[in-house]
């Protein structure tokens, strides 16, 4: 069996934190699970139980260049735990990798049968709120109980599973010098934008804004404005399209990221995934 753990870093994030670590925790063990948390300043999850949490100073200044030292602290964190485990997965608090259902297996069941060898992505589902259907998120129940729409995003088909030390880019995005392959039957459920009034909360944030996040947030609205305005298709026939097409589309600025190119898809989540988040 392979030793996997999970990565992440967060600050101020106690809604998405908390069903990160239970997801995680759940998939790969909470002795497994890492969380960087950015400043000395933040409070000990409350449903810590056995994960493992390093405090480091505050990352300050404009977005840009706090991505760009997050991602280096977590590259190298996860270059040391490679030395102990077979494979890291880090994501964003608000990002879940899933199996699909229909693979009758659970994450680390799959993840043991898959090769990975250096580096690989699920399938980018940008979950969105369909304004005109879906009513504000209950961080009690299960996400995709309440949302049923995902903007098909090459942003979030990230080379998130890693078998090897390497360089993220900002973001988890990319990886430096390297290729990814994106797996048939992974994909990464991202929620960033799947809560209207979550998103417009975050403008209240002073900090963010002063370094620079008003314009990182608004692009997130984009999603809501998809899911709400476009003609989801079925999920079933379109998501093996999207893979096949970002495998094949890369754009001439980064030949090592998958694109859509101008294809704005949004689909149906299929029923089988209502009760995996």
């Amino acid at each position: 069996m392979k030793k996997i753990c999970a990565i992440t870093m967060a600050r101020n994030d106690e809604f998405f934190l908390e069903k990160w670590i239970n997801y995680y925790g759940n998939c790969f063990g909470e002795e497994n699970i890492y969380i960087l948390l950015d400043g000395e300043d933040q409070s000990i999850p409350a449903n810590l139980g056995k994960t493992n949490v390093i405090k480091y100073p505050r990352i300050t200044g404009h977005i840009v260049a706090a991505d760009k030292m997050r991602i280096l602290i977590l590259s190298q964190k996860a270059a040391q735990l490679l030395k102990e485990y077979d494979l890291v997965v880090g994501t964003d608090t608000d990002e879940y990798l899933v199996v699909d259902p229909k693979c009758n297996c659970t994450l680390a069941e799959y993840l043991n049968q898959i090769d990975c060898p250096v580096c690989m992505s699920g399938l980018g589902m940008d979950v969105g709120q369909n304004l005109n259907k879906e009513s504000e998120i209950d961080g009690g129940k299960l996400f995709l109980q309440q949302r049923s729409y995902a903007f098909v995003s090459s942003r979030y088909t990230k080379p998130v599973i890693v078998s090897k030390p390497l360089r993220w880019g900002s973001g988890f995005h990319r990886v430096k010098g390297h290729n990814f392959h994106i797996d048939a039957n992974l994909y990464l459920f991202h929620f960033g934008c799947f809560d209207k009034n979550i998103l417009e909360s975050r403008f209240s944030d002073k900090d963010r804004m002063a370094a620079g996040w008003t314009r990182h947030i608004k692009k997130r609205f984009r999603t809501i404005n998809f899911v709400t305005n476009k003609t989801a298709k079925n999920g079933d026939k379109y998501l093996p399209i999207a893979r096949i097409f970002q495998t094949i589309c890369r754009p001439i600025y980064a030949l090592n990221k998958p694109s859509m190119a101008c294809w704005h898809l949004v689909v149906n989540i299929p029923e089988r995934f209502k009760n995996v988040l």
